[in-house]
């Protein structure tokens, strides 16, 4: 069994929001899904929206710079599927391994709404403490369950941040 990483003073509410569940806030859970992948690598197909969904959850555990790209492939994923983002990422890779002077290519990502500026939303309907760990695994019910609960919290994270924008755009910023 996995266990929680997370402790001290009320490590009953995670920073995004969320309640902390069996296993602790989502950094817990984070950590969890990251292990997990490495002995599962179907799992591991996620990887990309998982990395993108919690640090967009959790901004204060990102570099900065990147979150625009990450939303942004988010958003890709959401639109076109799991296979698409793939795509994108192989592309990334082999552009990056012949030397590419900018370290990321962002035409694919072009189409999508940049991260709204400002600050980040409070609240996620979807977050990492809330997936369920059974038999000692985020996948016990099968991966493509797994990869919905996925979609369900990049869903979630694109959503609050649209809404940042939102009220942003209400308040004439």
């Amino acid at each position: 069994m996995l266990q929680t990483m997370a402790d001290g003073p009320n490590m009953d509410q995670c920073d995004c929001g969320a309640i902390a569940g069996p296993l602790g806030v989502c950094v817990d859970y984070y950590h969890g899904i990251l292990a997990e992948e490495q002995a599962d690598p179907r799992m591991g197909r996620w990887h990309a929206p998982v990395v993108c969904a919690y640090l967009l959850q959790h901004p204060s555990r990102a570099h900065e710079k990147y979150l625009d790209g990450q939303f942004r492939l988010l958003q890709l994923y959401l639109d076109k599927g799991l296979d698409a983002l793939l795509r994108v990422a192989a592309h990334q890779v082999a552009r990056n391994k012949h030397g590419a002077r900018s370290s990321y290519d962002m035409a694919p990502l072009a189409a999508y709404t940049p991260l709204p500026p400002g600050g980040s939303p409070s609240h996620f309907r979807a977050t990492f403490s809330g997936l369920p760990f059974r038999e000692g695994s985020f996948v016990s019910d099968g991966h493509l369950a797994y990869g919905h609960r996925i979609e369900t919290i990049a869903e979630a994270t694109v959503e609050s941040w649209r809404s940042v924008r939102a009220t942003q755009e209400s308040q004439g910023r």
